[in-house]
């Protein structure tokens, strides 16, 4: 289908393919819910929303409702699950096509799941990806500025966010339910809207908590709630996760057990450990806000960081944005590749670097290189981190090519061989 569509924008002036490109994302959404009979009718949904940790959350409110003896369903950015079987998500999107999410959504109701856990993106309600979808509830973590190219300014990716919140807002479901992050500036915003329950969540419903390399813990419900999960950020992330458990029936005592027997999510903060005497990260960060809030969860380490700047031809005004917070926590800075697509890689970096004011950051185009490098350089005081990719299945090249890829399987590749060479 990508194919198709790039061959179509060459042939069709741009204009032209713009004015009818809502028609046909509209048409799709409708199409695929009568290809599958409206399942999202059948199921209770619940989607995610925000600029970070959507991904995280899902997972997170996935292991408190199964700790509740709840079967679920789900689509994020790392995988697909009906019930207890899961597949990795390779399609280097978020939220996948229309067909796509109606054909698991009809998936999940035969498969007598009672909960379908979607995480919804800005570019997927743009896309009208969630059209035809009957949201039982919503949460919302955060916003910051991202996709704003393609959106045309921040207010236009709010409104993009918010009209998810008016999917629920005109669902035909009984008992909705808005749960939003209040210690977000547009908390409010999403609970302003109009349905029957409103759950508004701040990082004061989990004091006193704890963070640290070891992970985090907090106290909620009568409680107490711990993690290997690193960072302030998860603890946000938890929850969010536990109010909505919480709505849908499941009690205090099993969302403690379903967060704190949680295990590591792939490629978000995910420590990689093969024998090597240093600790390895490799995390989704992508925006210069989870960037910092990634490196400001390994506080105390000399940190060596791998970085590029996600996507090509996009958001090109964050790119010094993500260098200059390299630059203030990072010991050593390695740039790299790492989703070009049409854009010149090197133009690319140098934009990173532009940021980079007191530190003499290294230049490797080659990902794996970069990583090598990186890898083989540490020592015991130091913690390596790579960030962009997370468990994306491939780097994004020119002319539509993807090359097959996995930060996490190649870190454990190098770090074999490291430690063999060691010993």
């Amino acid at each position: 289908m990508d194919s198709i569509l790039r061959t179509i924008k060459k042939i069709i002036p741009k204009s032209v393919f713009s004015f009818f490109q809502p028609a046909y994302h509209y048409l799709m959404a409708f199409a695929g819910a009568i290809r599958y009979g409206f399942p999202s009718r059948k199921i209770i949904v619940i989607g995610v929303t925000g600029t970070k940790g959507k991904s995280s959350i899902t997972e997170f409110l996935n292991a408190t409702l199964v700790a509740g003896g709840k079967k679920t369903a789900m689509v994020n950015g790392i995988r697909f699950k009906i019930g207890d079987k899961t597949t990795p998500n390779r399609f280097k999107m978020t939220m996948p096509g229309r067909m796509f999410i109606q054909k698991k959504l009809r998936e999940a109701v035969d498969a007598k799941c009672e909960f379908f856990i979607l995480e919804i993106t800005s570019e997927g309600a743009k896309q009208f990806r969630h059209k035809f979808i009957d949201l039982n509830a919503l949460i919302f973590s955060n916003l910051s500025p991202e996709h704003i190219e393609s959106h045309g300014s921040y207010e236009n990716y709010r409104n993009a966010k918010l009209s998810i919140a008016r999917a629920l807002e005109n669902s035909p479901k009984k008992n909705r339910v808005i749960i939003a992050n209040i210690d977000d500036k547009e908390g409010q915003k999403f609970l302003a809207t109009k349905v029957e329950t409103k759950i508004p969540y701040s990082l004061s419903d989990g004091v006193p908590y704890t963070t640290g390399d070891e992970g985090f813990s907090f106290t909620w419900g009568g409680q107490k709630i711990s993690s290997q999960l690193l960072g302030e950020f998860n603890i946000y992330n938890a929850l969010a996760s536990a109010f909505c458990a919480k709505y849908f029936g499941v009690s205090e005592k099993d969302i403690a057990e379903g967060i704190s027997n949680m295990p590591k999510i792939r490629g978000r903060m995910e420590k990689i450990q093969e024998g090597q005497s240093f600790p390895v990260y490799v995390d989704y960060a992508h925006t210069a806000d989870s960037l910092k809030q990634a490196y400001e969860s390994l506080r105390g380490k000399n940190l060596i960081c791998i970085l590029g700047a996600t996507g090509g031809g996009r958001d090109k005004w964050k790119r010094p944005e993500m260098g200059a917070v390299a630059d203030k926590y990072c010991s050593q800075i390695i740039l790299t590749n790492e989703d070009p697509y049409d854009e010149n890689p090197e133009t690319i970096i140098n934009e990173v670097r532009s940021g980079i004011k007191t530190k003499n950051p290294e230049i490797i185009l080659d990902r794996r290189d970069a990583i090598k490098k990186a890898l083989f350089s540490a020592k015991e005081e130091n913690a390596v981190i790579i960030t962009g990719k997370g468990t994306d299945p491939f780097i994004m090249e020119a002319h539509g090519k993807k090359t097959p890829w996995d930060d996490v399987s190649v870190v454990r590749e190098e770090l074999q061989k490291l430690t063999s060479k060691i010993l």
